[in-house]
């Protein structure tokens, strides 16, 4: 298998949500994961790519619809290490989950993730610590 870039592999991993069947999804993941994924996920953290399987059927199966999954912003990798922010959308095209990944890879395929959802909330300006 030839290797993937990390955009390569994101855009793969990605595009499982958007799948036209379930039966793809595997398929897909297969393409961009590694078998022994780590996945930091909302529900802590698992292993292996029967994981991120279910937790991509799971969202599939979101109650307003699959939704569309897409990358909203380059990809940053300025090494084994990539980062993304990526958006859920409904079938209607209106905004419903928004966050960040970080992954790191290995030959090509993601080997560990840590997903984000949601936006951060600004901080209040810093405080300076003692002695300043």
């Amino acid at each position: 298998m030839r290797e993937h870039s990390a955009q390569e592999a994101i855009d793969l991993f990605l595009s499982a949500f958007n799948a036209s069947s379930d039966t793809y999804v595997t398929e897909l993941l297969s393409q961009a994961l590694t078998s022994d994924v780590v996945f930091w996920g909302p529900f802590g953290r698992n292993q292996g790519i029967e994981t991120v399987e279910r937790f991509v059927l799971e969202m599939r199966q979101h109650p307003s619809g699959p939704g569309i999954m897409s990358r909203c912003s380059e990809v940053d990798a300025p090494s084994e290490w990539a980062r993304y922010q990526w958006a859920l959308r409904t079938p209607e095209g209106g905004p419903q989950l928004r966050g960040t990944d970080v992954v790191h890879l290995r030959a090509g395929r993601i080997d560990q993730m840590i997903v984000f959802a949601g936006d951060l909330e600004p901080s209040s300006p810093a405080v300076p610590g003692p002695g300043r």
